[in-house]
């Protein structure tokens, strides 16, 4: 896996965008991701759809990869850290989370999180809803209206169409930033990407597995 990064200025926070599909504050020592999904593939599979487990574990991989390059010792998961409530998918996470026992996991509550009181003790999660306020940032899963502070989301799992020669189109996840706010793409591989409704006058951060660019 090439982590590529980018640095950006938010509200004289430094930020560190990557081509990983999340975002690291050197501030509060914590990576920065949205939209997970865990048990989706598991649910697929209940329901007669051949999903490997694979998808879940190059995830997991993933996110492993970048706590140990950055060093983190936090994870602010802005929402659908989880898809259809308990399943196998579950025990990978917990085998997974069981290697990294002094992850601090703070969850912000997002449409799918529909987890009982038990699920939130097994996996240690600290549970943040509708919203959770670390200045100057506001992380909410998905953006509210007519907020006065800078908002972090995620939901929408935003990506942008890029247009080449001969009519030839690629469709890419990104990071979509006006002064206001920053959407995250979604973390995990498993999900599609909503190339319309971008917010006005926002800056797109497309990226590949070798680059970060500014569309």
């Amino acid at each position: 896996m090439q982590i590529v990064k980018h640095p950006i200025q938010l509200k004289s926070e430094e930020l560190t965008l990557t081509n990983q599909r999340a975002i690291y504050w050197q501030r509060e020592r914590a990576l920065i991701l949205s939209d997970v999904h865990i048990g989706k593939t598991a649910h697929f599979r209940k329901y007669g759809i051949p999903m490997p487990k694979t998808i879940l574990e190059q995830d997991l991989e993933r996110l492993m990869g970048l706590i140990e390059h950055f060093n983190a010792k936090k994870l602010l998961i802005v929402g659908d850290l989880f898809h259809a409530g308990s399943n196998t998918d579950l025990t990978v996470f917990e085998e997974w989370k069981a290697k990294s026992k002094d992850l601090k996991v703070v969850l912000i509550k997002g449409n799918h999180d529909r987890i009982s009181k038990s699920v939130i003790e097994r996996f240690q999660l600290e549970l943040h809803a509708p919203e959770l306020v670390i200045e100057p940032f506001t992380f909410i899963h998905d953006k509210g209206e007519n907020s006065s502070s800078f908002q972090i989301s995620g939901h929408t799992h935003p990506g942008v169409t890029i247009e080449g020669k001969g009519k030839q189109r690629i469709k890419l996840p990104c990071y979509q930033i006006t002064e206001s706010e920053l959407i995250l793409p979604a973390f995990s591989l498993f999900t599609g990407l909503n190339t319309k409704n971008a917010p006005e006058d926002c800056d797109c951060y497309a990226f590949t597995e070798t680059g970060i660019f500014k569309v």
